[in-house]
């Protein structure tokens, strides 16, 4: 925190609200106010996730935001890989069974297809008994309009483990309950909110980009205390 009472912001550029409370979680012993697009935008902008990579995704949703609110923004992509199915949903795990597909028709989507890559001899049982191997990935990328010329700041996290054809678990969102974390027999959806934020992608992603996040955080700083 500067002087003169100035407390930082940090918009995160998502509407999902399983995304911003785990990075609100995240992010929780930063002295910074996180906050998502919303609360900040009465009408936030529409980016269209067009991006053949999370990074060119979650770089063009922190820009978008970043310079609608001039505020240091944080943007995620991320998704489920398949091995059975070549690295799909990938990009498009949030749209796989049809643009504004539920969480729920994405899962039945994603079994449907494991289902006929079975049938056609092309899973990969390494993950164990009816189990395909699999990872959820994510990009984590900040942009502050205000610093280094808005240049973004990027970082990517990695969670491996395998899908299973009967879901399980009731917390988390997203495929969390078909994904099997590695090390674990327990769906991403069995892990209680600590659990999961000590070995999701997301987390981390942030861990990663945390001491990123700080620097910007205090270039941003010392540019109000010159100006103030």
């Amino acid at each position: 925190m500067g002087s003169g009472g100035y407390r930082d912001t940090l918009v995160v550029a998502t509407t999902n609200r399983g995304k911003l409370d785990e990075l609100k979680a995240l992010l929780g012993d930063l002295a910074v106010d996180v906050r998502g697009v919303a609360e900040v935008l009465r009408d936030p902008p529409e980016v269209v996730e067009d991006g053949a990579t999370f990074e060119e995704n979650a770089i063009k949703k922190a820009r978008a935001v970043a310079e609608a609110t001039l505020m240091p923004t944080l943007a995620d992509d991320s998704g489920l890989e398949v091995d059975a199915l070549g690295g799909r949903p990938g990009v498009r795990s949030a749209r796989f069974a049809h643009p504004r597909a539920t969480d729920a028709e994405n899962n039945a989507a994603l079994l449907a297809a494991l289902g006929a890559s079975a049938h056609a001899g092309e899973a990969d049982e390494a993950g164990g008994a009816g189990r395909f191997p699999a990872r959820f990935r994510c990009v984590l990328a900040l942009v502050d309009p205000f610093v280094d010329d808005g240049r973004p700041r990027v970082a990517h996290g990695v969670c491996e483990g395998a899908i299973t054809r009967a879901p399980r678990g009731t917390a988390g969102f997203g495929y969390d309950p078909l994904f099997v974390v590695a090390g674990s027999d327990k769906t991403m959806a069995e892990l209680d909110a600590d659990e999961k934020n000590r070995v999701s992608h997301r987390a981390r992603a942030l861990h990663a980009l945390r001491p990123l996040i700080e620097q910007a955080l205090e270039a941003r700083r010392r540019q109000v205390a010159r100006v103030g």
